[in-house]
């Protein structure tokens, strides 16, 4: 590898981003990025702009010489590149509350990665990840993607399934529950260390350690007791005594929709009726806040109100993942990744999302054993949907998209599924491609 290096970032003009920025400059001492090339589409170009000036402004600061660069011309940026983070929206945020208000019509949790809204960003997503994979294959074949598009497992599975590009599937979840973990004890983060087992925003904690010890049942003690285990884009609604004590896991803040789905429809639908409107919706009116505050021309770090998006620990996830990577750290990240055996009831070919040893080579999936048999049957039936999701994204087949829905354990009815898949068709078609007319009138 380059002793220089070329990073491009595909939705550049992410709110995201200077999370990101934020990643390269701590690491710069270890991380030698000369190029980064900031990439989005022409919709994005006015956001693009304003993160190009605040990147600028915030390597000046840090007095690197890292030279940064604006395009809408994906491969440019691809070419001879290094390492690719993917960390696109694909029909923006519009397309996101729509995904999360089609569902809620039919009385199910509308949400942008779980159900049916998860369902409905993936099929706008595939096609457009196995357009850039192509470039990758062809411009930079010895590039690392390293996907933050949610969602991440089906996308990741996708890249595995239907390219040649070496591929990491990441995700803040697991971070953010060490990180909590260690706020519950009030140690520092890096003395905590989480067995993890599952599917992205499916993830259990199995074992947990602070300095070698296992202190699983003091922090099940304390989740029990009300610490807090959530995020900033989903309800802090406490779990029961009982169920965490039955589970003897540690669930990630996403299995609320599973665990917990009555009282999340209702503060869903409470958000509706107080005129809050859905999670996109309120992304929006924050994102507006955000770029008025990166147009600031003396603004030239992160601001803190950049918490408030959801994507706290992005930039730590994945830039120490990239020096992993390069430096062949052979550190423990939490991934999606082949299973390779590491979830032994898992079929081996799978992406699931576990700890890895991660260097120069990739990932290689820590093995955690079964999984336990109060998750297992969940974790079966998510994988069997992002499977099915898989294909039909790929295919565009709608017998694999309304299966893809039956079997998803937030819908559960056939009737409900092929309401939702017309309804999604239509309200898509044109990110569809996929989805030839045939399938259409069916």
């Amino acid at each position: 590898m380059a002793n220089k290096l070329k990073v491009a970032v595909i939705g550049g003009g992410s709110s995201y981003t200077p999370e990101l920025v934020e990643g390269f400059i701590k690491r710069a001492h270890e991380l030698p990025v000369a190029e980064l090339y900031l990439v989005d589409i022409e919709e994005g170009k006015h956001k693009l702009d304003i993160i190009y000036e605040l990147t600028q402004r915030m390597i000046a600061k840090a007095g690197l010489d890292i030279r940064v660069y604006k395009t809408l011309n994906r491969r440019e940026a691809i070419a001879g590149a290094d390492f690719i983070v993917t960390q696109i929206r694909v029909g923006g945020l519009k397309c996101r509350a729509a995904d999360e208000k089609i569902p809620l019509k039919y009385n199910l949790i509308g949400q942008e990665t779980n159900g049916a809204g998860g369902f409905a960003k993936a099929m706008r997503t595939i096609p457009v990840l196995l357009s850039i994979c192509n470039d990758i294959e062809e411009l930079a074949p010895h590039a690392w993607l390293i996907n933050f598009t949610n969602p991440a497992g089906i996308i990741t599975e996708t890249v595995m399934r239907y390219s040649k590009v070496k591929v990491i599937g990441l995700c803040n979840v697991p971070l953010g529950m060490v990180n909590n973990v260690a706020k519950i004890l009030d140690v520092d983060s890096s003395r905590v260390v989480i067995d993890f087992a599952g599917l992205n925003h499916m993830v259990f904690g199995k074992e947990i350690y602070l300095d070698g010890e296992n202190v699983t049942d003091r922090v099940l003690d304390k989740v029990c007791d009300g610490a807090y285990m959530s995020m900033n884009n989903i309800p802090d609604l406490n779990w029961s005594q009982d169920f965490i004590k039955a589970l003897k896991l540690l669930p990630c803040p996403y299995h609320r929709y599973y665990y917990m789905t009555e009282k999340m429809l209702e503060e869903e639908r409470k958000s509706l009726e107080e005129g809050k409107g859905v999670r996109g919706e309120q992304v929006q009116q924050i994102e507006q806040e955000l770029f008025q505050l990166y147009k600031d021309p003396l603004l030239d770090v992160k601001p803190a109100a950049l918490e408030k998006r959801g994507g706290a620990y992005y930039s730590e996830a994945a830039v120490s993942l990239i020096s992993s990577i390069y430096n062949d750290k052979k550190a423990i990240h939490t991934v999606n990744v082949r299973n390779n055996k590491a979830i032994s009831n898992l079929p081996q070919d799978v992406i699931v999302e576990v700890n890895a040893v991660v260097g120069k080579n990739g990932a290689t999936p820590l093995a955690t054993g079964q999984l336990p048999i109060q998750i297992n049957g969940l974790i079966q039936s998510i994988k069997s949907f992002e499977l099915l999701t898989v294909e039909a994204g790929v295919t565009g087949d709608y017998y694999k998209a309304l299966m893809a829905l039956a079997v998803n354990p937030l819908i559960a009815s056939i009737d409900l599924a092929k309401k939702l898949l017309d309804e999604i068709l239509k309200q898509n078609s044109s990110y569809l491609p996929q989805f030839n007319s045939a399938n259409r009138e069916l």
